[in-house]
């Protein structure tokens, strides 16, 4: 299973774990995962205007590099994979903005022709959970884990198509096939308010807590995330453990996590 990947900035800075450890589970369950080159920063925020060119330009690179070659794209990063889906969908609905794009630089005319993955779209439905569960050699068969969504994964959802905005299973599924107890609480896919940390950090905290409460109130003794934005923002926030969802797996998987990250 070969799929171009897109690994964004976090991911070679503060979430090298998210990186490191999603390498090493590939390689694990026979997932090639074939670096674009000369990727950059895809700017981790969707800008909202219609009239927005520039700052969308770095994902239409990587989506048209992935289209050309009729590899799906995988990212690894909850905001990573919003701006690129959200791209995608732009150049999927809106001739203008494919004609805009067009225009701007003939080289980079691209029509919304990829297909965009998250790293937990490729386990689910190339791998398997079913095919996961029979490899885990370390099944965390005694932890509680609450799977943290956020809000960029699911939504708009329409545009996403992750999973049920409002009921989402998929990291439950996952958590059940590295052996451990899925822990559903009502706030798991709610923001932590990871935008306006700095602007707003007082209403960012408390967002936070608010579903840190929820979390406490469930029994859940792990949070897993894939988003190097939440886990920082409800990190500091808690003491609650809160993981990259790589991580668990490479170590449920039995890989040698520490001596890589």
């Amino acid at each position: 299973m070969k799929f171009y990947y897109y690994p964004g900035c976090t991911l070679s800075t503060k979430a090298k774990e998210l990186d490191i450890c999603a390498r090493l589970s590939a390689q694990a369950l026979g997932i090639e995962l074939v670096e674009i080159e000369n990727w950059q920063c895809c700017g981790a925020v969707y800008p909202l205007g219609t009239d927005v060119i520039a700052q969308k330009l770095p994902s239409i690179r990587a989506l048209k590099t992935a289209a050309q070659a009729n590899i799906p794209l995988v990212t690894m990063c909850s905001a990573c994979h919003h701006v690129l889906k959200r791209v995608n969908n732009d150049a999927i609905v809106s001739k203008e903005f494919r004609d805009t794009i067009a225009r701007f630089d003939p080289d980079l005319a691209y029509d919304g022709s990829a297909k965009v993955l998250h790293y937990f779209e490729v386990l689910r439905d190339y791998v398997g959970f079913d095919k996961i569960r029979e490899k885990i050699v370390n099944p965390m068969t005694s932890v509680k884990i609450g799977a943290y969504y956020g809000c960029m994964l699911l939504r708009p959802s329409g545009v996403m198509a992750f999973d049920d905005a409002e009921n989402p299973t998929i990291i439950e599924d996952f958590i059940n096939a590295i052996g451990a107890t899925p822990i559903k609480y009502a706030m798991r896919n709610e923001c932590c308010g990871g935008y306006i940390s700095l602007a707003q950090p007082e209403k960012a905290a408390k967002m936070c807590n608010n579903i840190l409460a929820n979390v406490q109130s469930s029994g859940a003794e792990m949070l897993i995330t894939a988003c190097p934005l939440c886990a920082y923002n409800v990190g500091k926030q808690s003491n609650v453990n809160i993981e990259y969802f790589t991580k668990i797996l490479a170590q449920a998987l039995g890989l040698e996590v520490e001596q890589n990250a």
